[in-house]
């Protein structure tokens, strides 16, 4: 296997490795959903912690990617938004 070929199967492997993990926190979220609406109006605050958590976490991994070569209209095609808003929302503020 050349080494073009192994960097293309380490790649997918890795992708279909992320989307697995996805999918099980996908299932988790909408597990902890269903226990908080069932009767638990405190474990909403816990739940509203995850959105914040989250979004946070999308722009880190957004500038991570950007600083390892990924363009800002890539990282916004898969976010479905421009490359400007993607740029906007996701690169380092000016100091």
């Amino acid at each position: 296997m050349d080494a073009t070929t192994a960097t293309a199967t380490a790649s997918r492997h890795a992708q279909t490795e992320a989307d697995k993990y996805g999918a099980f926190v996908r299932r988790i979220m909408r597990a902890y959903g269903r226990r908080v609406a069932d009767r638990d109006i405190e474990g909403l605050k816990g739940l509203a912690t995850l959105r914040t958590e989250l979004d946070a976490q999308i722009a880190e991994t957004a500038q991570a990617l950007q600083t390892q070569g990924y363009s800002w209209a890539e990282i916004g095609r898969v976010l479905g938004v421009s490359k400007q808003a993607a740029q906007q929302r996701f690169g380092k503020k000016a100091a």
